[in-house]
Formats: structure tokens, C-alpha cells, sequence
């Protein structure tokens, strides 16, 4: 057993810094939550400016979120064991950095090189600033306002990058979807050094599990590869099992080698946590219909119903609008009232029959008929979902492990809109093979159709997506009140390390994580 470091939290909690801290964090959350679509508009402009082929674009997009996927907790053990004020602001500046790379681009390599740096730079930034938050906002009330905010800003930052990416690609260049980065980040720096606490250390420093790292990451990077590759070459392709098989081997074993682990990079007891797992696969799940909705209804306005790229953002400003409402709803009325257990299905339940709703779909439909009322409804389910699943994952963390627990937030969320948008992908790609195949001669009107038939498709099984996961967030998020009683249980030979200004258990409902 060895001596764990503990944090001493300066005496400045002036209520006022503390909201201009979520300012600036909140910044930052929306930097890397937009950056994941706000391209996508971007695409076809660029791709007629550096003159890559349709096969190779959605590596504009995947070399993203591969870098970002599989270095998460890595970034957020990084914050746990550097200081978060410190990979805050080393996150900004590469992020910051990055964008201007891709921005300035002349080719479709370093185009891709840049994305691949912002990956990794979002990586270190999303779960510090969520780790941030933690340990700023300790008084219960205050800390569900802030998540609730922050849970609004994570949700609709896709959406917003949809809007901002068809402003900047219509109004400016292609190239100010990845400049518009500069001066975000320029104003959360500042806000760094004027805001965040500088958190001291005392006693030994936490060295950081190699292993564990090399393994999870590998783990991560072959799952995202491993979709991402069937969503270009099917599923018959031998390297996308090859590589989700060998993802499959790499999480066993580290899932192994953290049990053995003096100083585990993710100790387990942070994930089997009933309340923390179910936040983390609600996250997963509501991830993947997210991302699936921004992909599938972009495309359906834009090409079937000829929206152009600033008509198709401004589209989803109400479901944005609805999501920040609902997220502040439940926040401050609803999640203190009935908790995870009811709010979590609810809002899958929601966001399901949103789904279903967008299956009747065609070339004839309006947007306030047909596009709108889906879209509010499925803003409502997601500003239901988020908050009290942000809150539920990181609630009882010892500060030592705020990072890497926060880490894995963003893992389930990045990871989720990964296997979500390749999965979905290939199922609409292969029914509309199997349309066009089935009515043929293949003429224009034929192909039109197919499209408007594929986004059914993936339509319905986002809808069985929510549903799965209104289903297993029921069952798994324990009932208000059973928190104390159902501890999570702490390895033999464990010491706990809780910092002085940590919110009691009592104040949680959550067991802090036992620390070998």
C-alpha cells in the first residue's frame, strides 16, 4: 500500500469566481463539442478547395475523433497528475494552435495532421475542464446549477456547430470553421489564469500507470478505427473485426492489469458504481443519437429538400433552444425532485419518440410541420438526459481521481457518437443499396428516394438506440435515497484520499473512490 497524495484547495470560493470559472470552462467544453460537427458543413467547400476525393473526407472527421477517443484518459489522469489549472491552459493553447494548422492547410495530408492534433489537444482540454467543475462547484445546490449548464453546453454544442459552420462557410471561407478556435481560445485563457484555483499538492506525486495508459489507448484507438473503417469498407471487411476483436483484447486486458495496479491509471470501483456505470452508458447512448440526428437530418435537408448550409444551421436552433430549457428544468425542479432513476429514462423515452417521429419523413415535408416538432422533442429528451448523468458520473470522486473520472464522461460521449455515426452510416448505406437494387432502372427520382429511405432506417434504429437505453438506465440508477446504503465496496488494503473541501457524503448520496 502506498501513501496517495492529497490536494489542498486555496480559501478563495467567492461565489462570484466560481460562475466566471464555468464561464470559462464552459468555453472550452463548447470549443471541443463543436469542433466534432461544425466541419462537417465545411466539407464539400474544402474538399473542391485542396481537391481530396469523397473516399478519403471522412478522415477529416475520424482522424478527429480517433486522437480524441483513445487519448481521453489519458488527458484526464494528465490533469490529475500535472495540475489542472496548468493542462487547462496547455490544452487551450494546442487546441488553439491546431485550428490554426488546419486552418491554414494547403493540403489534404495536413488538413488531416491538424485534425488529429485537435483530437489530441481535446483530449487533454474536455475532461480537465469537467474535472475543473468538480472540485469548483461542492455545495450541492451550486453544483447542479453548474452541471446543469455545462449539461446544457455539452448537449447542444453539435448543434451549434452546425449553425456556426454554415454561417462562417457561407458568409467568410471554409477555413474560419477552424479559426473561429483562435479567439475562443484566447478569451478561455485568460479566464484560466484570472479564474481557475491553482490547486497545491502535498505529499508524494501519483506516478502515472504506462501500462494502463498504452492499453486503454490502444483499446480505444482500435474501437474507433474499427467502426470507422466499416462505415468506408462494410462490415465483411476482415481489418474491422480484426481491429474491434483486438479492442476487445486490449480492454480485458486492462481491465486485468488494474486490478494489480499500484497506481491505476482508472481504478475500477470509479465505473462500477451503479449510478456512475449507467451515467457513463447513458452518456454512450445519447451520444450516439445525437450525432446520428445531426448527420441524418443535415444531409436529408440539404439534399433532399435543398436547405443551404446556413438555413440548414439555423434548422436546430430550436431543438438547441429546447435542450438548454430542459436542462435548466430539470437542473434546478426536476433531477432534485425525482433523481437519475426517473429524469434519465424519461428523456431517453423522449428522445426515442422524437426519433419515430422523424421516420415519416419525405421529399414533401415542412419544416413546421414535420422537421420541428421532432426536433424540440428530441432537444427536450437530450436536456433531460445529460445533466443528470454528468452529475451522477462524477458525484463521490475522490479529487485525486476528478480527472480521469470526468475523462471517462467524455469517453462515453466521443465514443458513443463514434460507434453511433459508423453504425448507423453503414446500416443507411446498405438500405439504400438494397432500395436502389430493388427499383430499378436507377434514375434520379429512384436515388432520391433511396436516400429519404436510408435516413428512415437509421431513424428507427435511433429510436430503438433511446429505447435500449430508457430500459437500462431504469434499471440500473439506484432510487433516491439509496446511495449511503449501497457503498461502494474498496479493495483490501485501500486508503481513501479526500480533500477537506470535498462535499461530504451526505451531501453526495456516493461513496468517495478507494485508492490502492
Amino acid at each position: 500500500m502506498t501513501s496517495a497524495s492529497t490536494l489542498s484547495e486555496p480559501t478563495d470560493t467567492a461565489p462570484s469566481r466560481r460562475w466566471w470559472t464555468l464561464a470559462t470552462v464552459g468555453l472550452a467544453q463548447l470549443m471541443v463539442v463543436l469542433d466534432a460537427t461544425v466541419v462537417n458543413i465545411a466539407l464539400p467547400a474544402a474538399q473542391a478547395d485542396l481537391g481530396f476525393s469523397d473516399g478519403d473526407r471522412q478522415w477529416i472527421i475520424t482522424a478527429y475523433s480517433l486522437a480524441f477517443g483513445s487519448l481521453l484518459l489519458l488527458g484526464g489522469r494528465l490533469s490529475d497528475l500535472v495540475g489542472r489549472k496548468r493542462t487547462f491552459i496547455i490544452g487551450l493553447v494546442g487546441f488553439a494552435a491546431a485550428s490554426a494548422l488546419g486552418g491554414a492547410a494547403t493540403s489534404f495530408g495536413l488538413l488531416v495532421g491538424a485534425r488529429a492534433l485537435q483530437g489530441a489537444f481535446a483530449a487533454v482540454l474536455a475532461p480537465t475542464a469537467l474535472a475543473v467543475l468538480t472540485t469548483t462547484f461542492t455545495v450541492p445546490k451550486e453544483r447542479a446549477r453548474a452541471f446543469g449548464v455545462f449539461g446544457a453546453i455539452a448537449g447542444a454544442g453539435g448543434a451549434i456547430g452546425l449553425l456556426l459552420g454554415g454561417f462562417l462557410t457561407e458568409n467568410f471561407d471554409w477555413r474560419w470553421n477552424l479559426y473561429i478556435n483562435i479567439p475562443i481560445a484566447i478569451v478561455a485563457v485568460l479566464g484560466a489564469i484570472v479564474f481557475v484555483r491553482h490547486v497545491t499538492r502535498t505529499g508524494p506525486r501519483p506516478k502515472l500507470d504506462i501500462p494502463g495508459t498504452v492499453l486503454v489507448s490502444g483499446a480505444l484507438f482500435l474501437l474507433v478505427y474499427g467502426f470507422a473503417n466499416a462505415e468506408s469498407e462494410g462490415w465483411e471487411s476482415p481489418l474491422t473485426w480484426g481491429m474491434l476483436v483486438g479492442s476487445g483484447v486490449l480492454l480485458v486486458a486492462f481491465v486485468l492489469w488494474q486490478l494489480r495496479a499500484r497506481h491505476p491509471l482508472l481504478p475500477l470501483a470509479i465505473v462500477l458504481d451503479r449510478n456512475r456505470g449507467a451515467a457513463y452508458a447513458s452518456v454512450l447512448i445519447a451520444g450516439a443519437g445525437m450525432f446520428g440526428i445531426f448527420l441524418f437530418v443535415t444531409y436529408y435537408l440539404q439534399t433532399s429538400l435543398g436547405y443551404s448550409p446556413i438555413q440548414t444551421g439555423l434548422s436546430f436552433l430550436p431543438m438547441i433552444g429546447m435542450l438548454v430549457l430542459a436542462a435548466q428544468l430539470s437542473t434546478n425542479l426536476l433531477v432534485p425532485r425525482f433523481g437519475p432513476k426517473v429524469m434519465v429514462p424519461f428523456g431517453m423515452l423522449l428522445a426515442s419518440g422524437g426519433m419515430v417521429y422523424l421516420t415519416h419523413l419525405d421529399a414533401t415535408s415542412t419544416y413546421a410541420a414535420d422537421i420541428l416538432p421532432p426536433l424540440m422533442i428530441l432537444g427536450f429528451g437530450m436536456g433531460s438526459i445529460m445533466p443528470a448523468s454528468m452529475q451522477s458520473a462524477t458525484l463521490g470522486v475522490d479529487r485525486e481521481f476528478a480527472g480521469v473520472a470526468s475523462a471517462m464522461v467524455n469517453t462515453s460521449q466521443q465514443v458513443g457518437g463514434s460507434i453511433g455515426t459508423a453504425l448507423l452510416n453503414t446500416l443507411a448505406a446498405t438500405a439504400a443499396t438494397d432500395f436502389i437494387a430493388a427499383h430499378t432502372p436507377p434514375t434520379e427520382q429512384v436515388i432520391a428516394d433511396a436516400a429519404i429511405h436510408s435516413y428512415t432506417v437509421a431513424y428507427w434504429w435511433g429510436a430503438a438506440f433511446f429505447a435500449a437505453g430508457a430500459v437500462m438506465s431504469a434499471l440500473l440508477f439506484r432510487r433516491r435515497g439509496d446511495g449511503l446504503s449501497l457503498a461502494t465496496p474498496r479493495p483490501t488494503g485501500a486508503t481513501t484520499t479526500t480533500s477537506s473541501s470535498a462535499p461530504s457524503d451526505a451531501d453526495t448520496g456516493a461513496t468517495p473512490v478507494a485508492v490502492h
